[in-house]
């Protein structure tokens, strides 16, 4: 019975092939849309972690309340006694990761991933080692150190050698899979091992950790009790079965007042532990903007069944003499009923199938346009979940489409249609249930225009966010290797690469330093003013770089008062700084900081006078929507030369038509440097920005597909009403009404449709909207312009929508109408 219902309602839509494709191809939209959404849903939200048993996996985290700063690493003294005392855990390792400098196959210097572990780290993942050995305890022995009352120039014990372990990756590409590798010596590394492929260090974008590092190394930790503040161990645990977080989190706390108690540093900046599930942490950043997205999705699926809705019921309108015929021969009401689902499920049918076709288009795109700060961006496929998805809301797309119109085909007044010529028929029941659809379209449609336009409204007030720079006509890079073993020859090299440089036509400035603006790096310490000597809780958090002179300059970051550095300041007996306008204003309210003096830790765990000698503007750190922490500039010789790495050059034009000339210039200096990340400083400003802009661009499609939707089903209806009140239009006509009348009634039916659906959306976007808070720059989830401009942009789209109905009525030659009746 079934098939034939299929059968008869696959012939059916073929005799109507125009709405059918239309049917089909709004359908897709909606779940094209809505599975390429779900495809990073389930890739970043849903899909457990790639470790054994992930769901018992913790983070820790030191967080320093009274400095306002979270996601705080540990030291090895406070890893060792966090280890100790925790026993919610089977166990807890450390890890950290950086870049480094190997040899690639032609000898030429190649940019590594690296990590650093404890040697319970890979166990603690579950992550199985394929070719040798996984790290053991002895490998994580600390270094020997000279034995106590040993004699002045003693020979000092021989160090032990660090081991590593290979990702599967890197082990393949640069050394062929060649197992020989065991044993050999790779960066002063003993190689012990490989790891399985597809290993990955998942951790939230902003801890700014490799996600698949390529040398593993085994860290040799000894408990260093007068370094606590010496920190950079990112702690993952793994709870014991049956233990709750809530108490690991309590026991955290009593460690944490225990490691106040014993620190004075910890207990002025306010430290605690926070502990949280590995995934919850993994997906923080990016959880709310998925939300949202998916939300927006549903709502364009939802209006694109509302849409495929009124076509079916326009359609039913239609075919109401045939229903009537088939009523009056017998045709029971559930067979009636069944034969119109049938129809919406083969629609559906087809628009899934299509849908998945568009989802899988929507998934490449998604992955080359995602921001950075997306984790698991490769792990987006069409999976089974993916499939099974899109099979399910097919099917509850024919039920949101099909069953209201099924069930208003079945109950045609067969002696009224079968008396008329069906003209009128559907106007009373059928009209309000299409008006009340077209409502329900807008006020979808009203909610996702105002999610754009709030988008929108934040990507420009991104643009208008002064960085605190002037990234045009600057080329960034990094440099490796080259450093000499004292200060005195790192010093020199550093000089002599400025100068050349410089020496390059078209240059107009070069600069290096430890991080630069809005690259992710942040070096914190601690800075106080005379009252920090007496109350160590006066002392407070701000981030430092070091820097070459002619860094500001270089930068365009304004000098608001005071002098920048020169060549004589570049060195460590110069005792000076410059502070941003934050920390001048923090230090020294209501005067100036000019030649006056602060205390700082950046040398030693002693805090030391240095004398204020500049105040430079502010620097966004690490993103335009924060204004992120106070900064300190010192000398790179005040550090001991060779801290800075980054580098920063101003041309005279395009910065990448130098890219060449620059390369060519340092290998002269010293083939054996490494250049890497060479790109455009206007690129950190176009990162920083990516996540709003993704947003902003998918947000921004769905509203434009959601309102192209709401105007076609406005327009479907008012054209429908024409049509059918055809002889009503004539005989108004005909008794003397204007055709502009006719035009003011079609247009004001219209009119208070997209009234009453702006209402409704109004209302909902009031509410809804605030989840969005965390994706806003300077404007609120209620900004009343945003409302304001989409309520008249809808009104306009509503008009345009009804004035083709409206001409067409008031165009109606009376006679004809009244003679077609």
């Amino acid at each position: 019975m079934l098939r034939k219902d299929f059968g008869y309602a696959a012939r059916t839509l073929r005799k109507s092939p125009v709405f059918a494709v239309t049917a089909i191809a709004t359908i897709a939209l909606g779940i094209g849309a809505s599975t390429a959404i779900f495809s990073v849903t389930n890739a970043v939200l849903l899909r457990r972690l790639p470790y054994a048993n992930p769901d018992r996996l913790v983070i820790a985290w030191g967080d320093l309340r009274r400095r306002n700063v979270t996601d705080w690493p540990f030291s090895n003294a406070d890893f060792f006694d966090l280890r100790k005392a925790a026993t919610m855990f089977e166990d807890l390792a450390g890890v950290n990761t950086g870049r480094g400098i190997a040899p690639a196959e032609d000898g030429t210097p190649e940019q590594i991933r690296t990590g650093a572990a404890t040697t319970n780290f890979f166990r603690l993942l579950g992550a199985k080692v394929v070719l040798g050995r996984d790290f053991v305890e002895e490998d994580g022995r600390p270094q020997p150190t000279p034995a106590p009352g040993a004699a002045q120039g003693a020979q000092p014990p021989p160090r032990l050698p660090a081991v590593a372990i290979l990702s599967y990756e890197y082990w393949q590409r640069r050394y062929g899979g060649n197992p020989s590798i065991l044993g050999r010596t790779i960066n002063g590394r003993v190689v012990v091992g490989v790891l399985e492929p597809g290993f990955e260090l998942l951790f939230p974008p902003n801890a700014n950790l490799e996600r698949t590092p390529q040398i593993w190394t085994a860290m040799r930790l000894a408990y260093d009790e007068a370094n606590r503040n010496n920190v950079g161990i990112r702690v993952i645990g793994r709870l014991k079965e049956g233990a709750s977080l809530e108490r690991a989190q309590a026991q955290a706390d009593t460690i944490a007042q225990d490691m106040r108690r014993r620190s004075s540093i910890k207990e002025t900046a306010g430290f605690y532990i926070r502990l949280e599930p590995m995934h919850k942490n993994l997906v923080a950043e990016v959880r709310p903007a998925i939300l949202a997205l998916m939300g927006a999705v549903i709502f364009l699926l939802l209006i694109a069944c509302a849409n495929v809705a009124n076509l079916l019921l326009v359609r039913a309108s239609l075919r109401e003499r045939e229903l009537a015929v088939r009523a009056a021969l017998g045709g029971g009401r559930w067979r009636l009923v069944r034969q119109m689902l049938a129809e919406s499920l083969v629609l559906a049918l087809g628009g899934a199938v299509l849908g998945l076709g568009l989802a899988r288009i929507g998934i490449q795109e998604l992955i080359a346009i995602g921001p950075a700060n997306l984790p698991r961006l490769g792990s987006i496929v069409i999976d089974p979940a993916v499939v099974a998805f899109a099979a399910l809301t097919g099917l509850a797309a024919a039920a949101m489409f099909g069953v209201a119109p099924a069930l208003r085909a079945s109950r045609p007044d067969v002696m009224e249609v079968l008396r008329g010529s069906g003209r009128t028929a559907g106007l009373g029941a059928g009209g309000t249930l299409r008006n009340g659809v077209v409502i329900a379209e807008v006020a979808l449609s009203f909610v996702l225009l105002i999610g754009s336009g709030l988008m929108f409204r934040s990507f420009l007030a991104l643009q208008r966010i002064d960085p605190g720079f002037n990234a045009s006509r600057i080329l960034t890079f990094v440099l490796a290797g080259g450093r000499g073993p004292n200060p005195q020859q790192r010093a020199a090299f550093i000089h002599e690469m400025q100068g050349r440089l410089r020496g390059l036509a078209g240059v107009e400035g070069v600069t290096a330093s430890t991080t630069l603006p809005l690259d992710g790096g942040a070096n914190p310490i601690r800075w106080g003013t005379e009252q920090a000597l007496t109350d160590p809780s006066k002392f407070q958090a701000a981030n430092w770089q070091a820097v070459l002179p002619g860094y500001f300059e270089t930068l365009g970051t304004p000098l608001v008062a005071g002098r920048t550095f020169t060549d004589a300041d570049n060195a460590q007996e110069r005792k000076v700084v410059i502070i941003d306008q934050q920390l001048a204003a923090k230090a020294f309210p209501n005067e100036s900081p000019i030649g006056k003096r602060i205390l700082i830790r950046v040398r030693s765990l002693e805090p030391e006078w240095v004398e204020v000698i500049g105040v430079a503007g502010h620097q966004r750190d690490s993103s335009l929507a924060t204004e992120g922490r106070e900064e300190v500039f010192f000398t790179d010789g005040f550090v001991g030369s060779g801290a800075v790495g980054r580098w920063a050059v101003r041309t005279a034009g395009d910065p990448a038509h130098f890219a060449s000339a620059i390369r060519s210039e340092i290998a002269r200096l010293d083939p054996h440097l490494g250049v890497f990340e060479m790109q455009p400083m206007q690129k950190f400003l176009e990162q920083s920005g990516a996540g709003t802009r993704f947003s902003l661009l998918l947000i921004g499609v769905f509203a434009a597909i959601a309102a192209v939707l709401a105007a076609v089903g406005l327009y479907g209806v008012l054209s429908t009403l024409v049509r059918q009140r055809t002889a009503e239009i004539g005989v108004r006509m005909a008794m003397g009404a204007a055709p502009a009348r006719i035009f003011q009634l079609v247009v004001g039916h219209g009119l208070r449709l997209s009234a009453a659906g702006i209402v409704l959306g109004f209302i909902a976007a009031l509410g809804l909207t605030r989840v969005m808070v965390s994706m806003l720059v300077g404007v609120r989830p209620t900004d009343p312009v945003t409302f304001a401009a989409v309520a008249a942009l809808f009104f306009l789209i509503g008009a345009v929508a009804c004035w083709l109905p409206a001409r067409r009525a008031a165009l109606l030659d009376p006679v004809s109408a009244l003679r077609e009746e």
